[in-house]
């Protein structure tokens, strides 16, 4: 039971101190389960990082899911839930009975013109952290795939399949079959 209201309590603090979406959650996500509770290695948050981006749904509440089951199954998966998701739904709720008042407001636009590079910011920092390890030319398709996503309008999901494929045809070609 206390492990349950550890999840719970991390994942309250996250999701009530972070701003700017999914993405900016994911180095808070990633200093509480790897640095500070030591819930999982850099590798597991890898993997699971990955799995929370290729299922449907934002991914801050993926990563909890996956995170919450990883330490205590199912009830854990639903602290890790009711945890990201209760602080954003309150924070929207009382925004969104103000934020009516204050919308034209200058103040209030140039804060939230101000809080952009940060936000920024916080998106790039998991990314720059996930890069520790990988070899160069990994990185490079990395950026070559973000281009072209980008670029060209593609769904993410197709190289996502893709680099699956390419793993699993590397895996079994160097007689290293997946395991059951």
């Amino acid at each position: 039971m206390r492990e349950l209201w550890s999840i719970l309590w991390s994942f309250l603090k996250i999701g009530a101190f972070t701003f700017g979406g999914g993405y900016a959650m994911i180095p808070l996500i990633q200093h509480e389960v790897i640095n500070k509770r030591k819930w999982l290695s850099e590798r597991e948050f890898s993997d699971l990082l990955t799995l929370a981006q290729a299922a449907p749904g934002p991914i801050s509440l993926n990563t909890a899911v996956f995170v919450g089951y990883k330490q205590r199954r199912y009830l854990g998966s639903l602290a890790a839930i009711v945890g990201v998701v209760i602080p954003s739904f309150v924070i929207i709720l009382i925004v969104a009975m103000c934020f009516a008042n204050v919308r034209h407001n200058h103040w209030v636009d140039a804060a939230f013109k101000g809080m952009r590079p940060a936000v920024v910011a916080l998106i790039i920092a998991p990314i720059v952290g996930l890069t520790r390890g990988m070899r160069w030319w990994m990185i490079a398709v990395a950026l070559v795939t973000a281009v072209v996503v980008w670029h060209f309008g593609l769904s993410p999901i197709w190289f996502l399949i893709g680099g699956a494929m390419v793993g699993l045809l590397c895996a079994a070609r160097k007689g290293k079959g997946v395991q059951p």
